[in-house]
């Protein structure tokens, strides 16, 4: 166990906890548009930027990624830390000035509107549709492709991927709505791996074979909706979460269905 000091609170955690999960155990909110329960740490927006305290030079870190340190002394919302997070801000604003999530940091922060020229994008670049096909779904379908300021997500070779699977977990962890399941693009996609309606948690390897009744509408599925309302995320996630008493009565749910 490790015992820290954020904002003059001293705090126990186990050894590896990132700051930002230590902050949370104490109630601190630390802003962050990057960071999933379920993937690795990957400090791609830098709104969860904090201090450390040192003895010659305090140093700046992302808390989503960086570990807790015996004795380690933290400050969440000094003046430096609370200006670098709202240069962020108004720089995400620019770019995407229609994305509630982004309008809605920015405005606790206090900027209305940002002095650069806004770019009218809706992707914040935060990664978390690319590492949930590579981490989870094990799929890679999607990636980063160009540099720089033409960074964008997109397929290889921009064209449609022949791997994906259509489950939707970059459409479930994307913060900001960039990317929408279109339902005659997946309808397409899923009647393209033969006549018969494979059902998607087949696809996502959690049953050895179902056949969708419902189009691939799976709104329309009871079956979806209860797992959905059980686990409360994305299947994906909880199929990775092996050891969980809550995953072992999914998959028992599963055969059921099967049966």
């Amino acid at each position: 166990m490790i015992t820290l000091i954020i904002n003059n609170q001293k705090v126990t955690v186990k050894q590896g906890t990132t700051i930002l999960k230590a902050s949370e155990k104490l109630g601190i909110e630390i802003p962050t548009l990057c960071n999933h329960e379920g993937l690795a740490p990957y400090g791609a927006c830098r709104l969860c930027v904090v201090e450390i305290i040192k003895e010659k030079e305090n140093r700046i870190v992302a808390a989503c990624s960086f570990p807790v340190e015996e004795g380690m002394k933290v400050l969440t919302n000094s003046d430096r830390i609370l200006k670098r997070r709202k240069m962020i801000a108004e720089f995400l604003l620019a770019r995407c000035p229609d994305v509630k999530v982004v309008r809605d940091l920015a405005n606790k922060m206090g900027i209305k509107k940002p002095r650069f020229k806004p770019k009218n994008k809706d992707c914040i670049l935060c990664g978390l549709c690319v590492r949930v096909c590579n981490e989870i779904v094990g799929i890679g379908a999607i990636g980063f492709v160009n540099r720089g300021k033409n960074l964008k997500v997109d397929t290889p070779f921009h064209l449609a991927s022949d791997v994906c699977i259509g489950c939707g977990a970059c459409s479930y962890v994307c913060p900001t709505g960039a990317i929408e399941m279109e339902f005659d693009v997946v309808q397409r996609f899923r009647e393209s791996l033969g006549s018969e309606h494979i059902c998607r948690y087949a696809l996502m390897g959690m049953l050895s074979y179902k056949v969708c009744s419902n189009n691939y509408e799976c709104w329309k599925c009871k079956v979806d909706q209860k797992i959905r309302d059980t686990l409360g995320t994305h299947p994906i996630f909880a199929a990775k979460e092996i050891k969980s008493e809550k995953v072992n009565q999914y998959f028992s749910f599963l055969e059921k269905i099967q049966a």
